[in-house]
């Protein structure tokens, strides 16, 4: 598994050559772009974007717009994700989780997986060369299983694909749910990316994702006190309290499913 750190932070790309996940917008805001020495991925925002208008309001051609240029000006990233739609209730049907407000789609499960496989084909169609991966979206096993048909329907084989992204499960990764989900995908011979992955559903099912994305070091500094002669409130957006966190975490891991530590 190669496991992404992920940060909100753009110049860490230039800073550390642990592999790095990132949204397009920190990149698509920025006047110069900082050169890459590491590997990275580019997540599309989708989560902001639906949680806060309920739609995307980036249209495909200004999203790829950016992704050429994240490619040209900071380096080739090893994948970017679609303009996917996500699943969770909250999402669909709006409502508040703590200082969090979402406006809701308003939309059925199979209506945003309906448009994640019709974005995921628009972006191919308009950019070929890139490495845009396609998302599986869904709440219930069935849904998942259902997404899959969708993307068979539409003449993509998803066991030929480098990755497969996994959304919607961060929230339940570590519950015998979620790990009944990524068990049925990995046996249909995905290889997954698992979207905000924690420490608990690493151990529950890392090893069977090829890759994994966490943001989780930051709330979990946010918590605490800063290292020891850092001089701000809190280490929530360090990249030394990061790069701890992610050793300690990967080395945490049972032995067998351990990735490197700089892959």
């Amino acid at each position: 598994m190669r496991f992404y750190l992920t940060t909100h932070k753009r110049h860490w790309v230039k800073l550390t050559d642990v592999p790095l996940f990132l949204k397009s917008e920190h990149f698509a805001a920025a006047r110069t772009l900082p050169v890459a020495i590491g590997r990275y991925a580019v997540d599309s925002g989708g989560f902001s974007e639906l949680q806060e208008h309920g739609r995307w309001t980036r249209p495909p051609r200004q999203y790829i717009d950016d992704l050429y240029r994240i490619w040209e000006g900071v380096g080739p990233f090893d994948w970017a994700a679609p303009q996917d739609w996500m699943c969770e209730p909250l999402i669909i049907h709006g409502g508040q989780a703590g200082p969090l407000t979402f406006a809701g789609t308003h939309l059925s499960v199979a209506e945003h997986q309906r448009r994640t496989v019709a974005n995921y084909l628009e972006l191919r169609e308009l950019a070929p060369d890139l490495p845009i991966i396609p998302v599986l979206q869904g709440w219930e096993m069935r849904d998942y299983e259902h997404c899959v048909a969708l993307y068979e329907r539409a003449g993509v084989d998803l066991t030929a694909e480098p990755l497969v992204g996994l959304g919607s499960v961060c929230r339940r990764q570590s519950t015998r749910e979620g790990a009944a989900i990524v068990t049925m995908l990995a046996r249909h011979g995905l290889r997954l990316h698992g979207f905000g992955f924690k420490t608990l559903g690493l151990e529950k099912v890392g090893h069977l994702m090829a890759t994994a994305d966490s943001l989780a070091w930051s709330s979990h500094a946010r918590r605490r006190p800063p290292l020891l002669g850092h001089t701000h409130k809190n280490c929530a957006n360090c990249i030394d309290y990061a790069l701890q966190w992610r050793t300690r975490v990967l080395s945490a891991l049972p032995s067998w499913q351990q990735p490197e530590l700089t892959a």
